[in-house]
C-alpha cells in the first residue's frame, strides 16, 4: 500500500505511527519554545493623532537567533540559512532542513509568521513634523487656491507680460495642450511671482516626511499556536512545524511509497535522526 507521509497524517503502518508520535513530541517541543520566546512585553508608543499609549510585542530576533542555533546544532543535516520574508503586514521567519538515510529524504520546515503594525516613538519631534506639514499644507494649499481661482486671468497677464498679446481663452487653451514645455514655462514664471516658494516647500515636506519615517517603530504580534500550510499561506499568525519522508528514485522525490519496503536499518535511522531533531528544537 502506498502512502503519501507527511509525519502527523493518520497511517495504519506501524511504522508510520511511531514516527507520527515522535513527530508529536517535536511539535510541541517546538511550540513551547516559540511561546516563550515570543512572550509579549509592554511598550510605549505614540498613535497618529498624538495619544501616547501602551502596546505590547516581542522580540523577533530571538526567535531568529533560536533557528540559527537549530541550524548550527544541525550535523550532518544541510540546511537553509534562516530566512525573513516581509509582505506589507505579514513577516515571517523560517528556515528548512533536510537529510538522506538509505533512499529516504526525512525534511523539516519550521517557521513562524506574525503581524507588523507600525507606531510613532514617543517623540516631540513628531509632533513637531506633524505642526510643521500641517503649516506647509495650509500655506500651499491657499496659495494654490488663489491662482486657481483666477488662472485663466492670471495666466493671460503672464502671457502678456511675456510678450503675447492677443490670446483669447479658447486660443489658450490649444497653445497649452499643444506646447508642454511653453506651458511648463509659464507655470514656473506664475510660481516665482507667487507669494510662496512651491519648490522650496516641497523639498522641505519631503524632508520631514522622511525624518516621521524615521520615527517610526515596529510592534509584532503573534499568536503563539501550531497552524499548517493552508494557514500560513492564508496570512495566518503563529508557527509551523512539520516534517516529510519521502523516496528518492534517480535524483526525483517521491512522496508515494510502501513504507513496509524501508529497511530495518534505515528505519531504525529515521527514528533517530527524529530523535535528534527533538533535542535539538529543545536545546
Amino acid at each position: 500500500m502506498l502512502f503519501l507521509v507527511r509525519l502527523g497524517t493518520k497511517s495504519k503502518h506501524d511504522f508510520i505511527q511511531q514516527l507520527n508520535q515522535k513527530n508529536e513530541e517535536v511539535q510541541k517541543l517546538f511550540l513551547s519554545k516559540i511561546t516563550d520566546l515570543t512572550k509579549m512585553i509592554n511598550v510605549k508608543v505614540m498613535m497618529g493623532d498624538s495619544t501616547v499609549t501602551e502596546q505590547k510585542t516581542f522580540d523577533p530576533k530571538q526567535v531568529t537567533d533560536y533557528f540559527q542555533k537549530i541550524n548550527n546544532n544541525l550535523e550532518d543535516w544541510s540546511f537553509q540559512d534562516v530566512s525573513i520574508t516581509n509582505n506589507e503586514d505579514i513577516r515571517r521567519i523560517f528556515t528548512k532542513f533536510e537529510i538522506m538515510e538509505g533512499n529516504y529524504l526525512l525534511s523539516g520546515h519550521i517557521s513562524i509568521q506574525f503581524h507588523v503594525l507600525l507606531y510613532y516613538k514617543p517623540d516631540q519631534r513628531v509632533l513637531d513634523c506633524q505642526k510643521e506639514l500641517s503649516e506647509i499644507v495650509d500655506l500651499t494649499k491657499n496659495s494654490e487656491q488663489q491662482i486657481s481661482d483666477n488662472s485663466d486671468q492670471f495666466i493671460l497677464n503672464k502671457l502678456k507680460e511675456m510678450g503675447y498679446k492677443d490670446f483669447d481663452h479658447q486660443k489658450l487653451f490649444e497653445i497649452f495642450y499643444e506646447n508642454d514645455e511653453f506651458r511648463e514655462k509659464v507655470y514656473a514664471e506664475i510660481e516665482k511671482d507667487a507669494d510662496v516658494d512651491f519648490q522650496e516647500l516641497s523639498e522641505k515636506k519631503t524632508k520631514l516626511f522622511n525624518e516621521l519615517d524615521s520615527l517610526l517603530i515596529e510592534t509584532y504580534q503573534i499568536t503563539s499556536i501550531l497552524i499548517d500550510d493552508p494557514r500560513l499561506i492564508g496570512g495566518e499568525e503563529g508557527c509551523l512545524c512539520t516534517v516529510d519522508l519521502e523516496f528518492v528514485r534517480n535524483k526525483n522525490r517521491e512522496g508515494l511509497f510502501d513504507p513496509r519496503k524501508i529497511p530495518d536499518s534505515v528505519k531504525e535511522n529515521i527514528s533517530k535522526r527524529l530523535e535528534q531533531l527533538g533535542k535539538i528544537i529543545n536545546l
